[in-house]
């Protein structure tokens, strides 16, 4: 499916069990506006009922990941309490959300501006590599407001707490040498091998067990969820523990276990 918007859209392509998801919004470099915060949501939603996809990219169009959110769309709802909540919990945290459930490893391929919205979705992905001229950053101070609970909770996990207070508090715009020292990204590379390389990770991984990948995913999501302080959670843990086994009986994994011993590659 693909959507199309005044305000810009977001395409989903699938080639093979590699499917790609690329954020277009002309001449704004990518800004996410109200429709493609909905669309994304729809898309990830899709992603995850399809058995066939092993593993997405995410990108932008033209040289950019996403310069941030559509600012020329804030006036219409931002000075209105109740429409400022559904904008950032009903738009932008279901389109993060719907990512955040889902189970297809997803890769990152960041190039040129990821500001704002664009550091929330790269987030979301579980592998992120970028090229060496990608800049990153949540400059929202300058625009006279804090990034919403929910978001600036997934930033602060994904960046790190003194990078996020970094970005919020003093508006800073980091390079992606530095966010590769902290840990934000796997990998920087020349500006024109940044899409080889996501493209090689994504082939890597759905070459993989696919079922394997979801699986690990549902356990990396259940265990953030989980905070070792709080009372019960020990008894939450005993409950992913005692549904962790259930593909025993699977057949990816008795086609994974019997390839190694037959000294083969596995068929998945």
């Amino acid at each position: 499916p693909s959507w199309t918007d005044m305000a810009g859209q977001v395409r989903i392509a699938a080639d093979g069990g590699i499917s790609r998801v690329t954020l277009s919004h002309a001449g704004k470099l990518n800004a996410m506006s109200r429709a493609m915060w909905r669309e994304l949501r729809s898309v990830f939603e899709g992603i995850q009922q399809d058995a066939s996809i092993r593993c997405v990219i995410v990108e932008g169009e033209g040289g950019h990941f996403c310069a941030g959110g559509d600012i020329a769309e804030y006036p219409a709802f931002r000075f209105s309490e109740q429409g400022l909540r559904d904008f950032h919990e009903d738009d932008v945290w279901g389109g993060l959300d719907a990512m955040l459930c889902c189970d297809v490893p997803l890769v990152a391929q960041i190039e040129g501006n990821c500001m704002g919205a664009g550091v929330e979705i790269a987030s979301c992905c579980d592998i992120r590599v970028a090229g060496a001229s990608a800049k990153f950053g949540a400059p929202i101070a300058c625009l006279g407001f804090p990034m919403a609970p929910r978001e600036a909770k997934l930033v602060s996990e994904a960046l790190g707490g003194l990078t996020a207070r970094e970005m919020l508090l003093e508006a800073a715009v980091l390079d992606a040498p530095t966010l590769l020292l902290r840990g934000f990204l796997n990998g920087v590379l020349t500006d024109a091998d940044v899409a080889g390389e996501a493209l090689a990770r994504a082939r890597r991984i759905a070459a993989l067990a696919p079922q394997a990948a979801r699986l690990n995913k549902q356990t990396f999501r259940t265990l953030n969820q989980l905070n070792p302080s709080v009372s019960g959670s020990s008894d939450a843990m005993e409950f992913v523990a005692n549904s962790a086994y259930a593909y025993a009986d699977s057949a990816e994994h008795r086609e994974g276990i019997a390839a190694f011993l037959g000294k083969r590659k596995p068929v998945f």
